[in-house]
């Protein structure tokens, strides 16, 4: 997916975390299955609260990217797992999964050189892919750092 575009390389590297901040991959890398549905005292979710908005809220936006007939979520309720932990034992390795596999979806409606970042999606009220990978970008970032803060707390106690 090498692209020659400086801006679809900037955006690429920017939604695969490249640069300043660390990856998904290295922030969900190892994590104790025991603090998984850990709440540390004062904090509002729990880290499988935070890997789950993250992929519901990625998914969203990818949704919303690419499919005419979107039907816009309920926040915050739609956006948010019900529970404070995984539903089974499996549950959270399919949430990194599925959270990788639609960064990869966006990554390739980001690369495609026919894609024009900055039209107008069709269905929407002004968004451009433009707008939607940097939102994707933002947000991914900003719930990575809680994640991350939220595990080095329960590690820490």
């Amino acid at each position: 997916m090498a692209t020659s575009d400086p801006l679809r390389k900037h955006l690429l590297d920017l939604l695969r975390m490249k640069g300043a901040h660390l990856s998904f991959d290295e922030a969900v890398a190892g994590f104790p299955v025991a603090l998984r549905c850990a709440k540390p005292k004062g904090a509002p979710h729990t880290p499988w609260q935070l890997l789950e908005h993250l992929r519901i809220a990625q998914w969203d936006i990818l949704d919303f990217c690419r499919n005419p007939a979107y039907q816009e979520m309920k926040w915050p309720g739609d956006y948010w797992p019900k529970t404070e932990a995984p539903p089974d034992a499996v549950a959270w390795d399919q949430s990194v999964e599925q959270f990788r596999q639609n960064l990869k979806s966006m990554e390739n409606l980001i690369s495609h050189p026919g894609v024009d970042l900055t039209a107008r999606i069709p269905h929407g009220t002004g968004q451009t892919l433009l707008r939607e990978a940097l939102l994707i970008a933002d947000h991914n970032s900003y719930h990575l750092g809680q994640l991350v803060f939220v595990r080095k707390m329960l590690e820490a106690n």
